[in-house]
């Protein structure tokens, strides 16, 4: 499109296109999220319906982290119409981009909550959401690229520290993490998070799973791309990213994004239902029908038939996805595996004993 046909600018063509589809503008950028501009009130949702919001830092410039942070805090009032549940932010985003010199480690480093975290425990107080706060910590003389996870009550839930920092960090000073990222149990599901480079290594994705994670948050530098992706399907939970470049984006347990950033879309807020279950399809399609023909609408079965994968997911407060599985004898995913591992197992010791 040319910056001016018959009047209509590219600029006038874009604000004209986003009002219609309820999109907000700032600083002349589009800001876009997923659904009507509120999203669904609380009430309306399912019970296991949660609303996520994730930032990148597409085109903020600050002097100092001061700078930064009102910035960050300004972008997270734009999202707060959809009543988010839970807003992540980017792997240490007070101290990136800036013009002005940054500061030192032990300077930029805290016992949350502290400085650089408070006022994101304010933001979370004030509009009763969680936030994913990744900053810089000290523990026992020790500094940690972390991400500190606040509750809707302001309230410090805990940490992770990020498990492989980079050579340049260790270098400058960062500790890895402990080797077990922990899960933290909330009133929206089992939250954890893994951070940048952690991508690169399966280790601390797969605790995550076997701890029971369900939303795993990836707050980072770069945007990953189909990595992302593929660990939200690897492990069966949703994967959500926040970054300085590239693409923020929402991943469904099987992989799919749901929303995402782009030139023209600073920030995502999108729903994710939780009520659901992922399966191995064969043996237990033998029993899909029967569950269609009990609870039709209320209930939906996704199937990905090169896969061979099947999604079970509630779309009514009335039913629970643990009673069907339970109803009708179907293993997850995960549990089909695990009674096949077993199984092996038995085989072996049985062939070892005879060897």
């Amino acid at each position: 499109m040319s910056e001016d046909t018959g009047g209509l600018t590219r600029r006038r063509f874009i604000e004209t296109a986003s009002v219609g589809l309820g999109l907000g503008l700032a600083a002349g950028r589009v800001r876009a999220a997923s659904g009507p501009m509120g999203g669904t009130p609380k009430a309306q949702r399912l019970p296991r319906e949660v609303w996520i919001a994730s930032l990148s830092l597409n085109g903020l410039r600050a002097e100092n982290p001061k700078e930064m942070t009102k910035k960050v805090l300004a972008r997270m009032e734009e999202v707060t119409p959809f009543e988010p549940d839970i807003v992540c932010l980017p792997e240490v985003f007070p101290f990136a981009n800036l013009t002005g010199p940054g500061p030192s480690l032990a300077e930029s480093s805290e016992e949350p909550i502290g400085p650089f975290s408070r006022p994101f425990a304010q933001f979370a107080e004030k509009h009763k959401c969680h936030v994913v706060c990744p900053i810089h910590t000290v523990a026992n003389g020790r500094y940690y690229n972390a991400a500190v996870f606040i509750d809707r009550h302001g309230q410090y839930v805990g940490q992770y520290q990020k498990m492989h920092p980079t050579v340049g960090e260790m270098d400058s000073g960062i500790a890895p993490g402990a080797a077990q990222p922990p899960v933290f149990k909330t009133d929206i599901g089992a939250l954890g998070a893994q951070i940048c480079f952690d991508i690169e290594w399966s280790d601390g994705w797969r605790k995550l799973r076997e701890a029971g994670a369900e939303l795993v948050f990836w707050p980072s530098a770069f945007g990953g791309g189909s990595m992302v992706n593929t660990k939200a399907w690897e492990n069966k939970y949703c994967v959500v990213s926040s970054t300085w470049k590239g693409t923020t984006k929402i991943c469904d347990i099987d992989g799919r994004t749901i929303a995402g950033t782009g030139q023209y879309a600073d920030w995502v807020c999108a729903p994710v239902n939780l009520e659901k279950a992922f399966l191995h399809s064969w043996p237990f399609c033998r029993r899909f029908a029967e569950i269609q023909a009990k609870y039709a609408r209320k209930v939906s079965i996704r199937t990905f038939h090169e896969e061979e994968w099947t999604i079970i997911e509630s779309l009514s407060p009335d039913v629970r996805v643990a009673d069907i599985l339970k109803e009708f004898d179907l293993r997850t995913h995960e549990e089909h595996i695990a009674d096949a591992d077993v199984v092996q197992r038995r085989w072996r010791e049985k062939m070892n004993e005879r060897a």
